[in-house]
């Protein structure tokens, strides 16, 4: 008889959904033992009963699973010949493997749940050593692995220890038994880059693998704490508090328990016998509240004879009234991001120093919320977040986005670029059916929400737990839902894919509109349950674009709880191009396919973690003191704090005059000045106001440190006009006419005092401006339309619109020129059209020179003519290349770069900068470097040297641009070294009288109405001197 052989002989783990886990311990919060209350105080881990197993560690790498060494376990195998690596780390950004992936929604291998190719599944293997200290010997060892992704194999000594999966969430196992305490030991693990669970794990983020976060051996002693779980009850009056305490205990034995509060005085203490579970419980009269502005913490001690834990405490409840988020019965708004764990070189395993700097720029920049996108990160976020005051949603590891793509087809295809709260109502097949609504997943998700619940639940900082992201909604979501409001009553529970909240406890929405979000906020007198915007304000590129329109809402309507903005960095990894030139890579760059190209560049702060200009601008926007209005006398404003008052600031005035900045006096604030509250604050010691414009400025600063900032650090700023700026009639003031000689049937030329023009009639072009002897044009300036597109305007009807209407191509052609020459200067007057290749619209325009022996102006007439016309322009201005020109020097809104609806971050001012200081480096090229609200601006050459001025008068939103690159430059490139390639010596100067908003239309709405810049008929001038 022949012997059938069947490979694999069974189904293995990792495609297997069956099993989760294997020989796992149950799930605990995130705590360490201690010897002693001294020791565990100091909240430092190297005194506490734990040996890091984190470092190099030998590995290699397989294509699969059964292309792994079979043997490699084995305490005796030889693995002289394999590479290293580090723990915590990604292997593909170490060397290894095809390399990083990113996709948004789609998922990188057929789609087939819960089974995953067994042939291209790369497969690390991983050894290393360890001696048992001598203090360990006795206690029970445990191994705990607080993430590896996407799961993994243990073996110990040559003996399997177990397996797990849930690659952000922990996992710890019991290896007492197989741990030689005497000798060296060999720790041997298995880590697979895809297994069943990574169906539900389809965040939008690189698909990296690896021991990512660190590893430890943990001694428990003979008695010794498996779990404590911690509750602050406050009354109805939100003063006093019950704190509640359950321990869990391997044996039965005394427990002790002292509560201190921030000076390390003794507030309570008790002992009780557990067996092994007892339960303590204190009235605490009138605790110091903890909140994101004013995080008091006490610490919690609990002993045993032979060990101590300690874990800090925050006296705080959150609950719905009356429809109403509040906390410790105070309405709260989240001024919040989505927060991704991403290094440029490390991928999801982030260094603590890099993690704590993150958080600073949070704080210091007044965001006060966190939504752990999407999976609950790093144990030590939660005790960063408690100690610095910040809200924390935090969120369980689970997406299954990709199965939306899978269904695609069953839409018609008008619909398939809807959103997906769009797309429910014309689905035919609901994408829950393979996870989310299917009862086999059933244990999966409720692990997902298990390991969360249980890691975080004591940290004061998490005040509403998420089932998830992108994961449509099914049965499986009320499973988690009824497991966690079993055992954590006290949270909230967030889930946005429950649209209609039939099983959450509110609404939650992505992107939708300002004015959407306030229908829904006002659709009622009463609700239930209010709403947040879990992600908006997409952050991509160049934006985003009004903000203001969201943060005013959010005050203004109780029912809305603020939001997240998406998201907190850019994605980037840091690589090399085979010339060596560093880039920050994106979708596409390692070769990956299928790729979801730079949507990952979509953050707050570019890929170094340091701040875009569109972090500047949400920090103004949510700024916790807002300038309402005023005078030179008195100034109106708001305290936009949800909990403290104003006494910790100082204000003071200055004022802002073209040309100068005299700083004032402190202004008094109102002691006691509470949340919400208006005040109006008295100006002393402003008296005369000088010629021109001019501004009164407050700004609001720390009056002492704290631990996230020092005294003096500017939290927010005020600016109110109090006088006009000069019209252009007033700064051309009464000028002689220049010399005028005509060198040839096409050519003027015109002399003045300070510059010699030549201006060619035929071509109706200046095409000379000579200055010191110095040729100042290299282009001749052009009206112009078109500005390099952001990541916001190319999927946009905006973007395309420009495109399909050839804004980019548009050239001028001359139908007449005439020229008369008076007592106040030499006019020429051009007749054009302004039209692209291909279609037949135009922009019929007449420009007026007025040459004088002072300066020249430029008025422009246009009419938009045609059939069919473009909706919008990008701008309307100048575009002209210059020579020699290094820096500009301005009045208007600065320093940093600013747009019609992304501007309010920048002071008006007085600014000079060099042409490169004013260039922003998009990782992803784009339009950039405007800066709007210009009086106006000098071009400036070496030394100082004033080349030419251009000045706009009172017209308002005017702006300029002055880059080393053309649109066209910008449009090509596609990354940052492309770009570099073109730098062009002369400069690239715009001059804009109007310009169209930035807006999110990446993902979210486009450009508002307000701040469009629609197309049609229009007439400007501008002053050059």
């Amino acid at each position: 008889m022949t012997e059938t052989h069947t490979f694999p002989k069974g189904l293995p783990d990792w495609s297997n959904l069956e099993v989760i886990h294997k020989n796992t311990l149950p799930p605990r919060a995130s705590f360490h033992l201690y010897d002693n209350e001294a020791n565990a105080l100091t909240r430092d881990t190297t005194k506490s009963r734990s040996l890091s197993l984190s470092g190099t560690w030998k590995f290699s790498l397989a294509k699969s699973p059964f292309d792994a060494p079979p043997d490699f376990f084995e305490k005796n195998f030889d693995a002289q010949k394999w590479g290293k690596i580090e723990v915590p780390g990604m292997w593909q950004l170490q060397g290894y493997g095809k390399g990083p992936q990113y996709t948004n929604v789609i998922y990188p291998f057929p789609v087939d749940p819960p089974h995953v190719p067994y042939d291209d599944n790369e497969t690390g293997s991983y050894i290393r050593t360890f001696a048992v200290p001598e203090a360990f010997k006795g206690d029970q060892l445990r191994l705990r692995f607080e993430g590896v992704d996407s799961s993994f194999h243990v073996w110990m000594n040559g003996k399997e220890v177990g397996y797990s999966q849930g690659s952000r969430n922990p996992s710890e196992f019991d290896i007492t038994a197989l741990v030689d305490v005497d000798g060296e030991n060999t720790l041997a693990v298995q880590v697979y880059q895809f297994c069943d669970g990574s169906y539900i794990e389809d965040q939008d983020q690189w698909w990296l693998s690896g021991i990512f976060r660190d590893v430890n051996l943990l001694a428990f002693p003979k008695v010794h704490f498996q779990d404590f779980k911690i509750q602050t009850l406050l009354d109805s009056k939100y003063e006093d508090a019950t704190l509640s305490v359950e321990v869990d205990l391997n044996t039965k034995s005394d427990v002790s328990l002292k509560l201190l509060d921030a000076t390390g005085t003794t507030v309570v203490s008790a002992s009780q016998t557990a067996s092994p579970s007892t339960a303590f419980s204190f009235l605490i009269k009138n605790p110091n509240k903890w909140t994101a502005e004013m995080p008091y913490l006490y610490q919690l001690i609990l002993s045993t004879s032979d060990c101590t834990v300690q874990q800090r405490v925050g006296f705080r409840n959150s609950e719905l009234k009356n429809g109403v988020f509040l906390v410790n019965g105070k309405p709260v708004k989240f001024r919040g991001v989505n927060r991704h764990e991403h290094h440029p070189d490390h991928g999801r395993s982030v260094p603590y120093d890099f993690l704590v700097k993150d958080l600073l720029l949070m704080k210091t920049h007044n965001i006060n919320a966190i939504r752990t996108s999407h999976q609950i990160n790093d144990p030590r976020l939660y005790d960063l977040a408690d100690e610095l005051g910040l809200w924390v949603m935090d969120e369980c590891d689970l997406e299954c986005h990709g199965f939306g793509e899978v269904d695609i087809t069953s839409l018609p295809a008008e619909h398939r670029d809807l959103s997906d709260i769009d797309k429910v109502k014309h689905r035919v097949r609901s994408p829950a059916r393979w996870t989310s609504d299917n009862p086999a997943w059933e244990e999966a998700y409720i692990d997902r929400a298990r390991q969360a619940i249980y890691r975080d639940k004591n940290h004061a900082c998490v005040i509403m737990w998420s089932l998830g992201n992108e994961s449509f909604y099914g049965r499986n979501h009320q499973k988690m839902y009824d497991f966690i409001k079993a055992y954590d009553p006290t949270r909230l529970i967030h889930y946005e894919g429950d649209y209609d909240a039939q099983t959450v406890d509110i609404y939650s929405r992505m992107y939708t509109s300002a004015e959407d979000i306030i229908k829904f906020a006002t659709e009622s007198e009463t609700w239930d349950k209010p709403l947040v915007m879990c992600e908006y304000e997409h952050a991509m590129g160049n934006g985003p674009g009004n903000i203001k329109e969201y943060i005013d809402a959010f005050y203004k309507y109780p029912r809305l709880m603020g939001g997240f903005v998406w998201e907190w960095a850019n994605h980037g990894l840091r690589t090399k191009t085979a010339d060596g030139e560093e880039y920050m890579a994106y979708g596409g760059d390692f070769g990956d396919e299928p790729n979801d190209g730079n949507f990952v560049m979509d953050g707050l702060l570019f890929s170094n973690h340091t701040p875009t200009p569109g972090l500047i601008e949400y920090s103004k926007a949510i700024e916790p003191v807002q300038v309402l209005g005023g005078s030179k006398d008195k100034v109106k404003i708001i305290n936009r704090y949800d909990f403290a008052t104003l006494d910790h600031l100082k204000c003071e005035w200055s004022l802002v005059s073209d040309g100068s900045k005299k700083v004032g006096k402190e202004v008094k604030i109102p002691k006691g000045m509470q949340p919400g509250e208006i005040a109006e604050l008295p100006i002393e010691g402003l008296s005369e106001i000088p010629s021109g414009e001019s501004y009164l400025e407050l700004n609001f600063t720390l009056l002492a440190s704290t631990n996230w900032a020092r005294a003096g650090h500017t939290l927010a700023f005020g600016q109110i006009p109090l006088s006009k700026p000069e019209t252009l009639a007033t700064l051309k003031g009464s000028p002689s006419a220049p010399a005028v000689k005509q060198l040839n049937p096409q050519m003027l030329e015109i002399t003045s005092s300070t510059a010699q023009w030549k201006f060619n009639v035929v071509h109706g072009t200046l095409i000379s401006w000579i200055q010191d002897g110095s040729e100042l044009i290299h282009t001749p300036p052009i009206l112009d339309f078109y500005r390099a597109q952001t990541d916001n305007d190319l999927p946009s009807v905006f973007g395309k619109d420009w495109t399909g209407y050839r804004l980019h191509q548009t050239q001028c052609h001359v139908r007449s020129v005439s020229w008369t020459q008076g007592p106040a200067g030499l006019v020429v007057v051009v007749s054009a059209r302004i039209a692209p290749p291909v279609l037949e619209w135009s922009v019929d325009c007449t420009f007026t020179y007025t040459f004088t022996d002072k300066h020249l102006s430029l008025k422009v007439k246009g009419k938009l003519c045609g059939d069919s016309v473009p909706s919008t322009f990008a701008r309307i201005g100048l575009t002209l290349g210059l020579n020699g020109v290094e820096r500009a020097s301005w009045f208007g809104r600065g320093p940093g770069e600013s747009y019609r609806d992304k501007k309010l971050s920048q002071k008006l001012g007085n600014y000079s900068l060099s042409v490169d200081e004013l260039f922003t480096d998009y990782e992803f090229p784009q339009e950039t470097a405007n800066r709007t609200d210009t009086r106006w601006v000098s071009l400036d050459g070496k030394d100082g040297k004033k080349l030419l001025k251009a000045s706009f008068g009172e017209l308002e939103e005017a702006s300029f641009t002055i880059l080393h690159y053309t649109a066209s430059d910008i449009d090509a490139a596609k990354h940052p070294y492309e770009l570099y390639k073109k730098k062009k010596d002369e400069t690239i100067v715009r001059l804009d009288w109007a310009h169209h908003g930035l807006g999110t239309g990446a993902c979210g709405p486009a450009t508002l109405p307000d701040y469009q810049l629609k197309a049609g008929d229009f007439e400007y001038e501008i002053l050059l001197e």
